[in-house]
């Protein structure tokens, strides 16, 4: 019964391999930091590594005082509730961690998931019929395109970034490409239309342009979407995410996050808004009725992240000012980086075997990071994308700017 399947599928990963495509797993063998032990195999102890890749955007997913919230949870509350929320699997944590979400985003109320992903898998199916519209911006998380494939509204898609009541012909496609404005009133015979985009886009890091966004949605009655898991906690003054960037808090109808980036890393996401939006999604959304609940744990470790958070914004400004100077210096450089703010700051490279050939060089110099290639971003767009944390020292990021300038000129990339 396997064999031919099973033929079919070693040919086509032989492709993958051809093609510089393959994403192989490295093991890392130390909890998660600025600093790691990682190895390309195995379970061993693996070579010190500076780790510019991952989602610990403010140094969080080891902190001692989050473990410590954590343990102390785990003692308390026991390891899992082994039910789903309505059932018997909801506890004081887990309202007082959607009470302090709410408090932080400032929305009305929130509703916790087991993930962001699911988080996004069960917002549009109950909200959005035949009768309604949702428009997507094209650079989207593949959890928000995943998430309106499951509802019946109509769907229009917006070339990423563009507002402008326009039809014009995508250069890098050579298809047909439309402005949300466009979208939103050839939308117009809706009965609901909901705009949908990330806050920060995760492959190029720029952030969206929610007050122009907000503005055309008011104008022409849609709610707003703002799936912001890479801002929640860093982006904006106090850490508000990218409506506070944007200064629109407060007009953004739902925003969907993650725990499992700058909140303490671990898991768990939410829908935040408007509070006829969270009741009704308690009794609608399917990853919600029909998942697990949060682990106690977890809930226990993100309210400690979000008091963290709310205390003080230094660790934000620390990653800022790290970021800062991680682009400045690498432009400097000669590097081809996507200009922006964002601590995400891709490296373009544009081959993708010179992407992957340059995230193994740079591990040899000491730097963990990743070749990203297709699908995760279109063809010909390789890169690597740098990930700065507060977590970072001034001599860690001077330390990843040297690699990245002699691995750059060993290929010939900068002079």
């Amino acid at each position: 019964m396997y064999g031919a399947l099973k033929g079919e599928l070693e040919a086509k990963l032989a492709q993958i391999r051809a093609e510089g495509l393959y994403k192989a797993e490295r093991i890392i063998a130390t909890p998660q930091g600025a600093t790691i032990r990682a190895s390309s195999g195995g379970e061993g102890v693996g070579k010190e590594v500076l780790n510019f890749c991952a989602n610990n955007y403010l140094g969080l997913a080891n902190d001692p005082v989050i473990r410590k919230a954590a343990q102390e949870a785990f003692s308390e509350w026991g390891y899992g509730l082994a039910s789903v929320r309505f059932i018997c699997g909801t506890q004081g944590l887990h309202k007082r961690l959607e009470k302090a979400v709410s408090t932080f985003l400032g929305t009305e109320d929130t509703i916790l998931f087991s993930s962001c992903f699911d988080a996004n898998g069960g917002v549009f199916e109950p909200l959005l019929d035949e009768d309604c519209a949702v428009i997507t911006d094209s650079l989207n998380h593949a959890s928000i395109i995943d998430g309106i494939r499951l509802c019946k509204a109509q769907r229009w898609i917006y070339k990423h970034g563009d507002l402008r009541e326009v039809e014009e012909t995508d250069p890098d496609t050579g298809k047909p490409a439309k402005g949300l404005e466009r979208c939103l009133k050839e939308a117009a015979g809706c009965r609901i239309r909901m705009i949908a985009t990330d806050g920060v886009f995760s492959m190029d890091g720029d952030i969206a342009r929610l007050k122009d966004i907000c503005d055309l949605a008011e104008k022409y009655d849609a709610l707003v979407f703002v799936d912001d898991s890479h801002a929640t906690g860093f982006v904006g003054k106090t850490g508000r995410g990218s409506p506070e960037y944007a200064g629109v808090m407060g007009r953004v109808d739902i925003i969907n996050t993650t725990f499992g980036k700058a909140l303490g890393g671990a898991a768990g996401g939410c829908v935040s808004g408007h509070k006829e939006i969270v009741e009704y999604l308690r009794q609608k959304a399917r990853p919600y009725l029909f998942s697990n609940t949060l682990s106690p744990a977890i809930a226990a470790g993100t309210l400690k992240c979000i008091e963290m958070l709310s205390a003080s914004t230094a660790l934000r400004d620390k990653l800022e000012a790290n970021t800062r100077r991680f682009r400045e210096a690498m432009t400097t450089a000669g590097f081809d980086i996507r200009p922006g703010v964002h601590p995400i700051c891709p490296v373009m490279l544009y081959d993708e075997k010179t992407a992957m050939k340059m995230a193994d060089a740079l591990l040899e110099e000491g730097i963990y990071v990743i070749g990203f290639t297709f699908p995760v971003v279109p063809r010909g767009k390789a890169r690597i994308r740098v990930q700065i944390s507060a977590g970072h020292s001034t001599e860690d990021i001077d330390k990843a700017v040297a690699a990245f300038t002699k691995v750059g000129r060993k290929l010939g990339l900068i002079k």
